[in-house]
């Protein structure tokens, strides 16, 4: 399954300009495949995003928002997108700092639905 999902992830990348990196990790934060830098440590990367889903989750819980779905980073430097992608784990896309977040989101959200399909 992680070289399915390394190739939906590289078609993501090559497909839109405004894509930096990308990564699918599960919940518990092990990397399943990802599209970077080799300056980028992945696994830790990973680590971090599900860090980052729990508090998250539980914030959203906290103040009645229901299910999390998506989280947004916005940095100086570019935005990043996690958001859930099924049974496949948690799609984290890095965009460029010249990345419309719209158009980032629309890309995350398609590729997340693809990736779903792949448990099914």
């Amino acid at each position: 399954m992680a070289g399915r999902v390394r190739s939906i992830l590289r078609n993501l990348q090559a497909s839109s300009a405004h894509i930096e990196a990308c990564a699918v990790v599960t919940l518990d934060g092990l990397l399943i495949a990802s599209v970077m830098s080799d300056e980028v440590n992945a696994d830790r990367f990973a680590a971090m995003c599900a860090s980052l889903l729990t508090l998250a989750s539980r914030a959203a819980q906290e103040i009645a928002r229901g299910d999390l779905r998506q989280i947004i980073l916005d940095g100086s430097e570019g935005q990043m997108l996690l958001t859930h992608a099924g049974g496949c784990g948690v799609l984290a896309v890095a965009g460029r700092p010249t990345a419309q977040l719209g158009k980032l989101i629309l890309d995350a959200r398609s590729t997340a639905r693809e990736l779903a399909e792949l448990e099914g």
